[in-house]
């Protein structure tokens, strides 16, 4: 994978970059392709949870080809605020809930140990999101395979493997391709 800097002004790619702090945290830092950056601390707990669920977001959204998952958001714009309560740019789009939904998925099964195929994971993703379709927060489980889920799981052992390798002090920088480039 390229790795990019934030220095990088003629980016046609959304630049992450994860810092891993000595006192157990992790920063968040997103730069845009014209220059502007969104950014969030993770402190505590969520900075041994955060990293880990952020690149497994660059895993399904860049295997996949999500445009308006997480990162596709923040590179449109959207800022590290908006995806919480009081939802400034009001409620999630489909898409990200869809990605979400993925990502939930393979948080679960790496927390349990499993290793689900494409199946397992329609049909927890086909559970979950019958037990939370209400309204407009709705979200079907998207079509998935197991070459897909492969593809997603060397992505994702690439750049946890990275993340481990990370010292604190350090940062890993991914590039997340913006649509249209």
């Amino acid at each position: 994978m390229t790795t990019h800097t934030a220095n990088d002004r003629d980016m046609s790619h959304l630049s992450i970059r994860i810092k891993r702090h000595a006192d157990g945290s992790a920063a968040l830092t997103c730069t845009r392709p014209d220059g502007s950056v969104t950014w969030q601390r993770q402190q505590g707990k969520l900075g041994l949870v955060f990293p880990t669920h952020d690149l497994t977001h660059y895993a399904v959204e860049t295997v996949m080809g999500y445009k308006n998952g997480f990162y596709g958001l923040v590179a449109a714009g959207w800022e590290m605020k908006d995806f919480a309560a009081p939802w400034p740019r009001g409620p999630i789009p489909r898409e990200a809930r869809e990605v979400e939904l993925l990502i939930g998925l393979f948080d679960v099964e790496r927390r349990t140990g499993g290793n689900w195929s494409a199946a397992d994971l329609r049909a927890q993703g086909e559970i979950y999101a019958a037990s939370n379709s209400s309204g407009r927060k709705a979200v079907a489980m998207p079509s998935l395979t197991d070459e897909d889920v492969s593809r997603i799981r060397a992505v994702l052992r690439d750049v946890l493997s990275r993340w481990a390798a990370t010292p604190p002090g350090d940062a890993l920088e991914l590039a997340f391709p913006v649509a249209g480039k």
